[in-house]
């Protein structure tokens, strides 16, 4: 037994030798003015860590990756900053302040095509830019972009870069423009943004010089054929029959063309038939089924081999909306696009769809959500939609809605409505449609080898083919020659293709100068594919319990701005600010930093502006529709989540939970 003597000498141990417990994490430096938001940085390409100040061996760090700032120091007049991985005390090294980019909000921007529109200027100055913009002075903006267009930016001038000739798609040849401060104005009677960002290009900059300026023919020569593919989305439900033997004319007709124009291999046709759920009518054997893919619509003898069995169904659907949405998932998601210059997708259908909500729906989706998904893989959708005479059709609201999947930015809608769906006029609208493609590939392939595009020949339909409906046929027309066009140009640049210049806070407006209606960018949020995944389960549990009657409709306001707050600021910390999540703070209202969550964010999301008198106020069916649409963004997130060709590994490895997406900001709550 322990003698009292020995218990008394043991407590005194306890008391004096000093404790091994661990001290509490290290904590990450609060941006300035704020209680819960913690500074942040993002690592430039070519960056290090040290594990001491400018000592030791260096670790290159992944390009973009965001850390926490946890100390800075000066030393030898170089400021150092200390980072972590996460904010729970996870150090990775120091790094110089100069390889960094301060990273206070997820937000970037992604130029948009600048084809027959002025390029963007980059400003040196928030003033001189304002000064421009507040003065409305033509003539001085026309100086500075015709002086920057030519290359010829003074020491003296404003503008410091101006966005490249060539469009640099952000999903293809990554890039990040991170906003770093805003101020609102207006151009003329448009409210624009005035916007503070850093440029940074995945590679340094090499401005164009006088020999990779000056091309020869024989390098054109050196530049892979120009390659297009048409997938058609066909209904192949009762009645269709007619429609079908028409597509395989036109495509017919096609085949002809591309062998007399020797382009073989240069124009490929695909074909997927849609039917609807077969579990509500399994007689229609089918919902999607892929009858011919790209390598097999190569020439004709594949494209026809594969489409002699397709007919149209002998039964019905349960009721006139059928699954047009699971045909243009299955093209968009099935089809092996690789290779292909020039992307489209043609829809034909007499029947509405259906949409995110419907039970019967294989998709889950709505047409916002899809078209975006088809403009992330480069794809332009088209709607031939056959407006037969049915008690049943509602081809109203079913026109709508394609006009909706089929817009494509910059352009307008590729939506086409054949009056009594009469299989005349939707042969010449097909017709039409597929000779202008494949003209655009001869045009290219004639460019590749020296002649000139100043004289393109646009494809032209005989006179009695506009008779009937000169004005819809002509602007739709119109149109695919428009994108051709873009689609075309892109191709023949291609080996001229200019980055993103290399330069750091720089101002910039969100519209064109000259046409203040045309927006010059849109917004996105760097997601990793982890934080992706965590935001479609959050969300997925908010909605599943505001239905179950757990949330009050202020709760379930208060958890859809934290979700929205979070994603735009802080990715990371998803999982800690919404209150279904478990977590014992709540959300940030109740925590009391929404505010400062909010504040400073130059763009919000739907979620940001809704109060809850609105929400009350709102009848019942507003409320419903407002849910189905954060059910389709959940569906979107799981669909996005799967298409791996779609996110960027910065480390060149495989994608993995850290691989990124830029998001679009209206694809979040």
């Amino acid at each position: 037994m322990a003698t009292l003597k020995s218990v008394f000498i043991s407590l005194i141990f306890l008391f004096f030798v000093p404790s091994t417990v661990a001290s509490p994490p290290q904590q990450p430096l609060l941006m300035k003015g704020k209680q819960a938001l913690y500074q942040r940085v993002l690592s430039k390409p070519g960056a290090h860590f040290f594990q001491e100040i400018d000592q030791g061996k260096s670790k290159p760090a992944t390009p973009f990756s965001v850390y926490y700032v946890y100390s800075r120091t000066v030393k030898n007049g170089s400021s150092w900053l200390q980072l972590g991985q996460n904010r729970h005390g996870v150090l990775a090294g120091w790094m110089p302040e100069t390889d960094t980019i301060p990273w206070n909000q997820g937000l970037t921007v992604a130029f948009r095509d600048p084809l027959g529109s002025d390029r963007v200027l980059l400003f040196n100055e928030k003033t001189n830019l304002k000064k421009l913009l507040t003065n409305n002075d033509k003539a001085l903006y026309k100086q500075l972009y015709q002086a920057a267009e030519a290359g010829k930016l003074d020491a003296d001038s404003p503008v410091v870069a101006i966005q490249p000739r060539t469009h640099v798609d952000i999903l293809k040849d990554f890039y990040l423009v991170p906003i770093r401060d805003h101020e609102d104005i207006y151009i003329g009677n448009e409210q624009a943004r005035m916007l503070q960002v850093s440029s940074v290009p995945l590679l340094p900059y090499q401005p164009p010089t006088e020999k990779t300026k000056a091309k020869a023919p024989a390098d054109n020569a050196n530049i892979k054929p120009f390659r297009s593919a048409v997938v058609f989305v066909i209904d192949s439900t009762l009645s269709m029959d007619p429609y079908i033997d028409r597509t395989r004319e036109a495509v017919r007709k096609i085949y002809d063309t591309i062998t007399k124009e020797d382009l073989t291999g240069d124009v490929s046709f695909g074909l997927i038939a849609f039917r609807d759920n077969p579990q509500a009518v399994p007689d229609l054997d089918y919902l999607t089924h892929t009858y011919v893919d790209l390598h097999q619509g190569q020439d004709a003898e594949g494209f026809f081999n594969q489409v002699t069995s397709l007919k149209a169904a002998t039964v019905s659907s349960r009721d006139f909306s059928e699954d047009s949405y699971a045909g243009v998932n299955e093209a968009i998601a099935g089809i092996n696009w690789e290779g292909q210059d020039a992307r489209y997708v043609v829809l034909i259908t007499d029947a509405g769809p259906r949409e995110a909500g419907d039970p019967l729906s294989g998709t889950g989706m709505s047409s916002a959500a899809l078209r975006r998904l088809a403009q992330n893989k480069g794809i332009a959708l088209s709607v031939l939609h056959l407006l037969t005479p049915s008690i049943m059709a509602d081809h109203t609201k079913a026109e709508e809605t394609y006009r909706d999947l089929s817009y494509y930015p910059g352009i307008g809608s590729f939506y086409f409505g054949v009056e009594t769906g009469n299989v005349e006029r939707f042969g010449r609208v097909l017709d039409a449609l597929a000779q202008q493609i494949t003209e655009q590939v001869k045009l290219a392939a004639m460019a590749t080898v020296g002649k000139s595009m100043a004289e393109e020949r646009q494809a032209k339909e005989k006179q009695d083919d506009q008779q009937e409906e000169p004005d819809q046929l002509a602007q739709f027309q119109a149109k695919v020659a428009k994108l051709g066009y873009a689609l075309r140009m892109r191709y023949l640049q291609q080996q001229d293709k200019e980055q993103i210049p290399s330069v750091f806070s720089a101002w910039l407006v969100d519209r064109d100068i000259s046409n203040p209606q045309r927006q010059t960018l849109d917004v996105r949020v760097l997601l990793s594919r982890d934080q992706l995944s965590d935001l479609h389960s959050i969300m997925r549990q908010v909605l599943v319990t505001a239905e179950e009657g757990l949330l009050s409709p202020r709760n379930f306001l208060n958890d859809l701005k934290s979700l929205a707050a979070t994603i735009a600021r802080d990715p990371e910390q998803l999982g800690t600010t919404t209150r279904v999540t478990g977590a014992r703070e709540g959300n940030l209202a109740d925590m009391g930093f929404m505010r400062e969550y909010i504040e400073d964010l130059p763009y919000t999301g739907e979620v940001m502006s809704l109060s809850l008198d609105n929400w009350q106020d709102w009848p019942a069916r507003d409320q419903i529709s407002f849910i189905n649409r954060l059910e389709e963004k959940i569906n979107y997130y799981q669909v996005l989540h799967d298409h791996t060709d779609l996110w960027v590994s910065l480390d060149g490895g495989p994608v993995s939970g850290d691989s990124v997406f830029p998001l679009a900001l209206e694809m979040l709550p």
